[in-house]
């Protein structure tokens, strides 16, 4: 017995179950990145990189933003994203999953509850998992879910805040939140409402301000605005109550302990705001692309998302991971996203819409995607 055998045993245990997960490159046209508007390779963030750079902007933060870490980039970043996306303050951090991590591990107190919604991402899990707040789900999207369980709560505990969570858009799925009526049932209640922006953020909105703009700068309204997929960049924008940024300065530990994200990259990501504002071109081209995949998918009985995230549900995990490889082999990078990422059952190959793919590539994956389906499985 070696101290890794438990790791080989475990790692076995995955691959017989068709779970086994593997670093693998870039294959073919791009159905699998969340670079929706095609910024990632812009030339755009190269010249605006070199402009930082001649600015004397430096690539390294040199400490935690309570050290001397807090470089007027972030600074400046943090004002300019509160008047983008018309909250009263906002917080930068290196990553989408420490913020959701950061604030659901923080803000949330001994005797609140956080109700959430059953599909919400990895890092809001990690993020209640280490709060001091209970944590229980309600049925993906359903407002009466969420109420029964409010019943719930006020019947066992009485008090205590309320801190309802949800996403805008689902990375999974492709369908959208009911934000307006979840926004009702938190101002009734006297709840928080944190809603994960990270897949509308630069797609949808006015100037792509994401699909809970109209909610933006409420006491109650926490959002989440990730800057890895739609902008194309790296990083997160938490966008919160000045009372709330100030407390997260003082009491969180991710942020409080970590080195602080790049001055170079806040100045990046300051230049993605004016750019995603202008962008309503790649928008209308996103969408008109998003149309095109969902004729020629629900021709062949797929049902569609209507959003630039399509999951074609397949079941079991072995037919996903087939079904991706002969994809990829075929020169479309589609990947298949099995348990626990999904539910049991659930395997689907996830198909994201991006500029980087033109309207025929589109057809032509569609195409290629419905013969693939027609074949029985292995």
């Amino acid at each position: 017995m070696t101290p890794l055998d438990v790791y080989v045993a475990d790692l076995a245990a995955l691959a017989e179950k068709d779970r086994l997960r593997a670093l693998s490159p870039r294959v073919g046209v791009d159905f699998a990145s969340n670079d929706y508007l095609g910024l990632a390779e812009c030339a755009l963030y190269r010249d605006a990189a070199r402009e930082a750079l001649g600015r004397g902007i430096p690539l390294g933060a040199g400490g935690s933003r309570l050290l001397r870490g807090n470089h007027p980039e972030i600074e400046g970043l943090e004002l300019a994203a509160a008047r983008f996306f018309g909250s009263e303050s906002a917080l930068f951090f290196g990553a989408g999953f420490t913020a959701n991590e950061a604030l659901l591990s923080t803000a949330p107190q001994r005797g609140d509850v956080i109700l959430h919604d059953a599909l919400v991402h990895a890092s809001c899990h990690e993020g209640m998992r280490l709060s001091r707040a209970h944590a229980r789900a309600f049925a993906h999207n359903d407002c009466g879910a969420l109420e029964a369980a409010i019943r719930a709560f006020r019947e066992e505990r009485g008090l205590g805040r309320l801190w309802i969570v949800v996403e805008s858009l689902y990375s999974m799925d492709g369908d959208i939140a009911p934000l307006s009526k979840f926004a009702r049932i938190a101002e009734r209640e006297g709840a928080f409402l944190v809603v994960d922006e990270a897949h509308a953020t630069g797609v949808y909105g006015p100037g792509g301000r994401g699909l809970a703009h109209g909610l933006e700068g409420r006491e109650n309204v926490i959002t989440l605005h990730t800057c890895g997929k739609a902008l194309g960049l790296s990083g997160a924008l938490l966008c919160l109550p000045s009372v709330l940024r100030e407390f997260m300065i003082n009491r969180c530990r991710p942020f409080i302990f970590a080195t602080a994200p790049s001055p170079l990259l806040a100045a990046l990501v300051r230049a993605a705001l004016d750019i995603i504002e202008r962008a309503d071109d790649r928008r209308a081209a996103l969408q008109a692309r998003v149309a095109r995949l969902a004729r020629g998918l629900s021709r062949v009985g797929v049902s569609v998302s209507g959003t630039h995230i399509q999951p074609v549900v397949v079941g079991a995990d072995r037919r996903a991971v087939s079904l991706a490889q002969r994809m990829q082999e075929a020169g479309y990078d589609v990947r298949a996203i099995r348990p626990p990422t999904v539910p049991v059952g659930g395997s689907r190959l996830r198909v994201s819409v991006t500029l980087n793919a033109s309207e025929e590539e589109i057809d032509a994956m569609t195409a290629r995607l419905a013969l693939e389906l027609e074949r029985p499985p292995a």
